[in-house]
């Protein structure tokens, strides 16, 4: 149990380290007058989606291993 943590700690430092790598591949910004049509500025939400969205399978992944501990608990108690 100790070495899955210790590799899905170490595999969320690589994720995590590699948004601001990803987030500029981009450049910086659109080349020319692009008009969506709102006449406002086009927001990116997809950087801020994905933190989401690993920010959740972290809270999912805590719930699953808190609930293993009280299923063995209760075991061992029973």
């Amino acid at each position: 149990m100790k070495n899955a943590t210790k590799i899905l700690t170490l595999l969320a430092v690589i994720v995590i380290s590699s948004f601001p790598m990803i987030a500029l591949a981009g450049g910086p910004g659109f080349g020319g007058g692009v008009d969506d049509g709102g006449g406002g500025v086009c927001a990116p939400i997809d950087g801020g989606l994905s933190m989401l969205v690993v920010a959740g399978i972290g809270y999912g992944a805590k719930l699953v291993a808190s609930n293993k501990k009280k299923k063995a608990a209760a075991a061992e108690n029973a």
